[in-house]
């Protein structure tokens, strides 16, 4: 992991095409700015893991539900 310091203002390159700039830092939050291209997904780390927890659920489903509509 890199880890480097910036200030409020200042901006980290990533590849050629994406930026993030540090718009704010107080109170122990900081706010940036993400600008990438529109091809690119940009998603908290948080929702990330709730949607892959979401498909792993949705993947273990009840089959003897479907074996009860079967028989109907």
């Amino acid at each position: 992991m890199l880890v480097i310091k910036r200030k409020q203002g200042e901006s980290l390159l990533i590849g050629e095409d994406i930026e993030i700039t540090i718009i704010s830092a107080e109170n122990g939050s900081v706010k940036i700015a993400i600008d990438a291209p529109k091809n690119i997904t940009i998603l908290r780390k948080e929702l990330y893991k709730e949607i892959g927890e979401e498909n792993k659920s949705a993947a273990n489903l009840d089959t003897s539900i479907l074996k009860s509509l079967k028989k109907k």
